[in-house]
């Protein structure tokens, strides 16, 4: 035996392999790769680093049909941590989106607080000063004290996380339907600022250099949460992986946030990456796989939080807020002495070398010899293509619904006030304000707008516009056009504030893929979120797939969540989503079509998800989005707010919420359910001075997009005649008090 034949301290077989998740075609695979049977810590190494989590081995044919480079990036998609844009003046934007949505099931405190902390690592680790935090959320019916309780613990998670590590949290959305009972969904994006000449790489380059671990010890927490907790379906035995639940320190991450930053700006740092999941493995493989190295390290190193732990424990440990760095050689004491500053632990653990093997000791004995190649996505780890199948739900849900008879007053008032107090459209306050979204001074608009928006010190008068968003009811009923709507909604939503959408991150949430009525639903989805990206020119920087989201009781719908990003030249142009002065024009911009698939209306107020998902034609929006953008810039345009959930009367009556305004509205089509409760795409309301009504008219004229007047801004009181006459106050408390009364009963 030579010294790099590992030692196995666990006899291996085909069995050993298929309690770790892998088959037995994989297994094979692996002792081709190897040359021979694989040692228990190797098992394990292969068994996280080629899950679906790690690996995207159902996935990575499917994305990389998406639009991956061009517009303003700077990385190509995938290549980094995080998405990077260029907004200018030797600037980027870094932002990415990710799950967490398995750990923050079986403890929803802990697995939302580090779902925030890992996204922000991979923010700062390419050396971006985190500004902002977002989320998308989605959970069952608030009627059952479980889910009061994952909605009380996730957000109280992202709130402590955030708060304490000091990055506003300005946006993001909530959903409930019962299909996420078991199985909510916690998605976190970040937000951050760098220089493009000074950002860093996740590769190892240089034979020779050392290699540290920055950071936290290492302990037994997350063991296996990329490839059993974030890679298998919720049961009976759910409960019981409480331990593969990783557990966060901010205040740690805090320092470790500002050694790696400065780290960077001191020109140390050949190569550093988050240890998020899979940790050891993962850093080591991707940051080797990456620079066509390898490294040699010595577990005996490591700092361990926990007496005993075995190189497999320590090689898969998701411990959080580490980092693996790969630093200059005779940089190590400029290295060791900012992480002195900081008081971040910051230990060598072996060195770059140039043949291409990750190679592990432990206790003086070599415990895995891998090539680094054959772990990783886009080297040798296996690619698959799943079998599709329309689902048979399609042809139930798929029928026509009934538009409805012209309704009157009280039961259109009636109506409008139930969509008010549902839980998804009603207000999120309760949870807001359990985050601090101004900490950083750096928010211009939280909650007062489509989307949320962000000065970018460095470039005085620019800022960006961040929003998540997926309906994920219309993806369901049409996973193509679904998805095309979720990335116009994101789109349109930048449009509503003043800035240009120039990209997206994704976060792609679907049940079992080897379920082919579930693979469907996401190549489908992948297709529709494509040619809407292509269109609107926003490129998709990277992003997170999540598969395995269902129980044995629900799937989840297909929720591809979209992360987008807007820039803003001119901070002054920026407006939000209520009415600000009397005696203003309100128009509607865009296509009426009278449509109920998939609306709030149909699940409130007849308890059904059925019907097709809204028509949505790519033209029409992409004159639609020019139009209103144009308008904003050129300042006509007081207040815009996309028509979405709820359809017209929903956002009519949030324009008034804002500064209690009014309005005198008069809807000049039928008062069917369809027209004034139906959630028909491309459509934005906005208010307009009667002396730029005429140019708003001439920039629709030359975009081909219809313009609506629907009356004029005033009063305490939202009057749409023949349909709903209620002071602002009245209605706005409906709204207001709707989620904090659900979740104190």
């Amino acid at each position: 035996m030579t010294d790099t034949t590992p030692v196995s301290e666990i006899s291996v077989t085909t069995e050993t392999a298929r309690e770790l998740g892998l088959t037995d075609a994989e297994f094979d695979l692996i002792c081709d790769k190897l040359g021979r049977t694989p040692t228990y810590t190797e098992l394990g190494v292969y068994s996280v680093m080629w899950s679906e989590h790690c690996s995207y081995k159902n996935s990575i044919l499917q994305l990389k049909t998406l639009p991956r480079s061009g517009g303003r990036m700077l990385v190509a998609a995938g290549e980094e941590n995080a998405g990077v844009i260029d907004v200018g003046e030797g600037y980027g934007v870094a932002f990415k989106i990710e799950s967490h949505n398995h750990p923050s099931a079986v403890e929803p405190f802990q697995g939302a607080a580090t779902g925030v902390g890992g996204i922000l690592r991979d923010i700062f680790t390419m050396g971006a000063r985190p500004i902002a935090a977002l989320n998308s959320l989605r959970f069952g019916e608030p009627d059952t004290e479980r889910t009061k309780y994952l909605v009380k613990g996730v957000v109280h998670g992202i709130g402590h996380y955030g708060n304490c590590f000091g990055v506003p949290t300005v946006g993001g959305e909530i959903y409930f339907d019962r299909c996420y009972t078991d199985n909510p969904l916690v998605n976190a994006m970040a937000v951050g600022v760098l220089r493009a000449d000074r950002m860093a790489s996740a590769t190892a380059l240089g034979e020779g250099n050392p290699v540290f671990i920055m950071g936290s010890s290492t302990g037994r927490d997350g063991i296996h949460g990329a490839s059993l907790l974030a890679s298998r379906e919720f049961d009976a035995q759910t409960e019981n992986m409480r331990p593969t639940v990783q557990v966060g320190d901010p205040f740690a991450e805090k320092l470790l946030l500002e050694a790696s930053l400065e780290l960077i700006e001191a020109g140390v740092v050949v190569g550093m990456q988050d240890m998020g999941a899979a940790g050891i493995s993962c850093s080591t493989a991707e940051m080797s796989a990456k620079g066509e190295v390898g490294m040699r390290i010595d577990l005996d190193k490591v700092p361990l939080r926990e007496a005993g732990m075995s190189a497999y424990e320590i090689m898969l440990s998701e411990s959080q807020e580490r980092m693996l760095v790969v630093v200059q050689k005779g940089m190590e004491a400029r290295a060791a002495e900012v992480c002195e500053k900081w008081d971040v632990p910051f230990v060598q653990i072996g060195e770059v070398t140039s043949d291409g093997h990750v190679n592990v000791s432990r206790h003086g004995k070599v415990v895995a010899n891998i090539p680094a190649q054959s772990l990783v996505l886009g080297g040798d780890a296996p690619v698959y293509v799943r079998e599709q199948k329309k689902p048979e739900y399609l042809e139930l849900t798929n029928r026509p619904v009934d538009q409805g008879p012209n309704l009157h007053e009280k039961e259109c008032t009636e109506i409008l006030t139930k969509l008010l107090a549902s839980p998804t459209i009603a207000s999120k306050r309760w949870v807001y304000e359990q985050y601090d979204s101004q900490v950083g001074d750096n928010t211009v608009i939280r909650t007062g707008g489509d989307a949320a928006v962000l000065r970018i010190k460095e470039l005085p008068g620019k800022a960006v516009a961040v929003t998540t968003d997926c309906n994920s009811r219309f993806v369901y009923l049409n996973p193509y056009r679904g998805a095309m709507s979720a990335v116009a909604e994101a789109a349109r939503n930048c449009v509503c504030v003043g800035a240009e959408p120039v990209a997206i991150t994704n976060c792609l949430n679907f049940g079992n893929p080897y379920d082919p009525e579930v693979y469907y639903q996401f190549a489908e989805a992948i297709r529709g979120m494509g040619d809407m990206c292509r269109a609107l020119n926003t490129p998709v920087t990277g992003g997170n797939v999540s598969f395995h989201n269902e129980s044995q009781q629900h799937a989840v719908f297909p929720t591809p969540t979209i992360g987008m990003l807007g820039l803003i030249d001119d901070i002054t142009t920026v407006i939000g989503n209520a009415f600000v002065n009397e005696n203003e024009h309100v128009l509607m911009l865009g296509w009426q079509r009278s449509e109920l698939g998939g609306s709030e209306y149909l699940k409130t107020i007849k308890g059904r998800v059925t019907g097709e998902a809204p028509y949505i034609d790519i033209d029409e929006e992409v004159r639609l989005q020019r139009a209103t953008l144009l308008a904003i810039r050129s300042g006509l345009i007081t207040a815009a707010h996309d028509c979405s959930e709820g359809g017209l009367l929903v956002a009519l009556s949030e324009m008034t919420f804002g500064k209690g305004l009014g309005a005198t509205i008069n809807v000049p089509f039928d008062h069917n359910a369809g027209n004034v409760f139906g959630e028909a795409q491309s459509r934005i309301i906005v208010s307009v001075p009667s002396t730029a009504l005429d140019a708003v008219r001439d920039l629709c004229a030359a975009n081909e997009v219809p313009l609506t007047v629907l009356g004029t801004t005033g009063g305490d009181t939202l009057n749409i005649k023949g349909l709903v006459n209620q002071p602002v106050t009245d209605l706005r408390a409906i709204f207001e008090g709707a989620l904090p009364s659900i979740m104190a009963s």
